[in-house]
């Protein structure tokens, strides 16, 4: 009787979103639910393919690169913080960093910050940026090289 009701609060949660295995063995304990009925409710689950951490991490994967603009390094410590092994979440980033072009997706984090068609006007932006795009999980070497570029002052007194 404790499996169903387990099975059944699974399935109000996975409703709502998709959710990892962990995620859904978090909450289900949470819920005071008995061990043996937790691991009986996402056996099943698995089964019937309601909880499946590859979908949860691509759709992760997909939304934080899409709608958030963040990059590989923050999105894989997202999927990983959903309770996805490091290799799911590894194969969740192959495929859909594949489709995207990582400068593209800097370029509009990067735009998302700047004001419309401004450049970086001091050194104090410049740091600023540098940290935020840092925190949106892109590599620090490229983030630097992209805002060189827009950058006029930080380029003079590297000539010097």
């Amino acid at each position: 009787m404790d499996f169903r009701r387990a099975y059944i609060d699974a399935l109000r949660m996975l409703g709502r979103r998709e959710l990892s295995e962990a995620q859904i063995r978090q909450r289900l304990a949470r819920r005071e639910h008995a061990s043996e009925a937790i691991d009986e409710a996402v056996a099943r689950l698995i089964e019937e393919r309601a909880i499946d951490d590859n979908r949860v991490a691509e759709a992760i994967a997909r939304m934080e690169t899409g709608i958030r603009k963040r990059g590989r390094l923050r999105v894989r410590r997202k999927i990983e913080s959903a309770g996805i092994s490091p290799a799911i979440a590894r194969h969740a980033l192959d495929e859909v960093f594949g489709n995207i072009d990582d400068d593209d997706l800097l370029e509009s984090a990067l735009a998302k910050r700047l004001r419309q068609g401004a450049g970086i006007i001091d050194e104090r932006e410049f740091n600023r940026l540098y940290r935020y795009l840092v925190g949106q999980g892109f590599e620090p070497q490229r983030v630097l090289a992209r805002l060189k570029k827009n950058h006029k002052g930080h380029q003079d007194r590297e000539e010097e």
